[in-house]
């Protein structure tokens, strides 16, 4: 009997990124940090105007992996049951009979996540930081790989429930995919002329491969120094004159994590200062309250504080 060969972090990194930029075109280094998310056990909020590839993203994906999938439009009407599931009786069977709700996928597309109601909201979240649910008293855990890809549409603000800082928090990233260039644009159009779709992709990696590379990236090195440069950067936005609320300590750890796996996705076993640098931004940026969210004199945003900190934070000089 043949062994079967494991595949290494840099190496299913390279397949997805490349079989999900067939049809998800200009997103590279969006497509790249949702996969760091996956590899983490993290979810993923994408906040951008409509249209500009959220939706394909996350089919792209489920169908790049191999892994089960759904959607959930979510609406002001929408029922915390409809996200987790019920009981319901069936009469010619004489008993109640558990029908699992969406959320019981590798990959959920949350969509318009805002639209829903705060109740609808947490049990959403509450799935994504316990990875079980409770219905009448039984409790069952989701999947092993399991993603959440919650869409916020920042322009709408009528018929919407703004997330509460606390459940933000609970994202692992906050992502803007951002407008194609002129020739990405001209490329979709050709695409979309071709019939190139997400449904069109085949598997190039399974659930199994995500889980025998998550071991991989437990095995990152992460030195004291870089340790302390996360802790200090962190630190420091609890300490900045331009941010009213600083990134908590699960900022500190989502930070840890996602730095070991970006390293393994470049195919180091070990972290540079490079690899905490290039995931500040959507690790810890959606974390804070600045002073300018509570003035309208102010205008930076908090992606460019951020910056700015990672700019005044000296990184150590060895790995």
């Amino acid at each position: 009997m043949s062994e079967t060969k494991t595949m290494s972090c840099a190496t299913l990194t390279s397949l997805l990124c490349e079989n999900i930029g067939k049809v998800l075109l200009g997103k590279e280094e969006t497509v790249k940090q949702v996969v760091c998310a996956l590899l983490c056990g993290g979810h993923v909020l994408l906040e951008d105007v409509p249209g500009t590839g959220k939706t394909s993203l996350a089919r792209a994906l489920a169908a790049s992996l191999d892994a089960s999938n759904k959607r959930i439009q979510f609406t002001p009407d929408l029922l915390p049951s409809d996200v987790t599931g019920i009981h319901f009786y069936q009469q010619n069977e004489g008993r109640f009979i558990l029908r699992k709700g969406p959320i019981f996928a590798n990959i959920v597309l949350a969509d318009e996540i805002n639209r829903a109601t705060p109740r609808t909201q947490s049990a959403l979240l509450e799935c994504m930081e316990e990875k079980q649910v409770t219905l009448d008293g039984e409790t069952l855990p989701m999947e092993k790989v399991f993603l959440v890809l919650a869409t916020m549409n920042p322009i709408e603000f009528q018929g919407t429930f703004p997330l509460p800082e606390a459940q933000i928090d609970r994202f692992f990233m906050k992502l803007h995919p951002g407008y194609p260039t002129e020739a990405d644009e001209q490329r979709i159009v050709e695409n979309t002329c071709t019939g190139k779709r997400a449904e069109s992709l085949s598997p190039v990696a399974t659930v199994a491969d995500i889980l025998s590379v998550r071991a991989e990236v437990e095995k990152v090195h992460i030195s004291e120094p870089i340790r302390n440069y996360i802790v200090r950067l962190v630190r420091a936005t609890r300490e900045s004159d331009k941010i009213m609320l600083g990134v908590s300590p699960r900022g500190t750890v989502a930070m840890t994590q996602a730095a070991r796996a970006w390293a393994a996705m470049h195919g180091r076993d070990y972290v540079l200062p490079d690899d905490v640098n290039a995931l500040a931004v959507p690790i810890l940026s959606h974390r804070i309250i600045s002073q300018a969210q509570n003035s309208i004199r102010l205008t930076q945003s908090n992606e460019a504080i951020i910056e700015y900190l990672l700019t005044k934070i000296p990184a150590p000089l060895e790995k």
